[in-house]
Formats: structure tokens, C-alpha cells, sequence
């Protein structure tokens, strides 16, 4: 798997810990600014420069497995604080705010649209008018399946083998193996 050096300054430290933190931090602003270059990159790529592609799928997350493959367009605003798993597939037009860690495990797919949020914003005005920010990690098990038009809201973890129906908005944790559906989305009976 291939691993992309994290930077750990204050700021990142208690960001990516769910605490507090300024999020128009220089070094969180420099780190956002190089992985939007990396990710306008991928973008710009064509069809069949694969290779290319692969190369900057690794250079914009934190860890990457085997046989991941993403289309574009992408929209990434860290990376490396994102880990994937092997056999992992993204549709078209893939949303990941990724101030706090997610994690994406093997044999992934993940529909067109679907967005992952692990950003936090205060409930208080006068906080988060001084751009102060929180994040809750994001976890995909393994062999899950999330349709289209899904949303993953702060927090959550979606357990191996479980699928999320298209258009759902996912606001607490799915067990594995069962298939979760609308907004907010429920488990309506198991994924098999």
C-alpha cells in the first residue's frame, strides 16, 4: 500500500484529532492549496493516461491499496488523511472533505455524486465566523456498496458488507451487512 507523509503540525494535530482548530491555518491552507493542484491534475488527465492518473491517485491520499481506480471528475480537500483500501472503485464526481481522517476499506464501490464529510461546523455564529472548525472521522468497511447520490455525514461508520440506497443521506453509523436507505437514511433489512 502506498503511503503519502502526513504533515503534523499544531493545527493539523487538532484537526485531524476533532479538536478545535482555525481552519484558515497557513500550514492547513498550504496543504489544501497542494492537494487542489495535485487533485486539478488528475482532472486534466485523459481517458487512457492511466498511468498518470495512478501516479497521482497515490501522490493526493494518505495510503493507497492495490486496484483503486477513480473517475473524474474528483474534489478533495486534504488526501492525506484519507486512506484506501484494495479493489476500491469511485464513480464520477466523488466529494471528499477529509479535515478528519476516513477510511475506505477493500472491495469498495462508491456511485457517482456521493459526497464523505467529516467537517464540522459550531452551532455559535461568533465561532464559526472566526472559521473555527471540528471534524468526526468517516469509516467505509469493507465490501460495501453506497449508490449514487449519497451523502456520509461526520461521524459515521458504515459496516463490511452493508450497502447505502442511492440519494440516501447517512447521519449515524449502518451495521454490516444490512441495506440502509433515505433521508435520514435507515436500514430497512439485510444487504443479502
Amino acid at each position: 500500500m502506498a503511503t503519502r507523509e502526513m504533515t503534523m503540525g499544531a493545527a493539523f494535530e487538532a484537526m485531524v484529532e476533532g479538536r478545535e482548530y482555525w481552519i484558515n491555518d497557513a500550514e492547513l491552507v498550504e496543504i489544501r492549496y497542494c492537494t487542489r493542484d495535485r487533485v486539478d491534475q488528475f482532472n486534466q488527465c485523459g481517458a487512457r493516461e492511466v498511468s498518470q492518473k495512478n501516479t497521482l491517485i497515490r501522490e493526493i491520499f494518505g495510503k493507497v491499496g492495490d486496484d483503486v481506480h477513480i473517475e473524474k471528475p474528483l474534489r478533495v480537500d486534504y488526501g492525506c488523511t484519507t486512506t484506501l483500501g484494495n479493489h476500491v472503485f469511485i464513480n464520477f464526481n466523488f466529494t471528499l472533505l477529509d479535515p478528519g481522517f476516513v477510511t475506505i476499506g477493500d472491495h469498495v464501490f462508491i456511485g457517482p455524486n456521493v459526497s464523505l464529510y467529516t467537517a464540522l461546523h459550531p452551532m455559535d455564529a461568533g465561532k464559526r465566523g472566526r472559521h473555527i472548525g471540528t471534524t468526526l472521522p468517516v469509516t467505509i468497511g469493507n465490501h460495501v456498496w453506497i449508490a449514487g447520490n449519497v451523502t456520509v455525514l461526520p461521524g459515521v461508520t458504515i459496516g463490511d458488507g452493508a450497502v447505502i440506497g442511492a440519494g440516501s443521506v447517512v447521519t449515524k453509523d449502518i451495521p454490516a451487512g444490512m441495506l440502509a436507505v433515505g433521508n435520514p437514511a435507515r436500514v430497512i433489512r439485510k444487504a443479502d
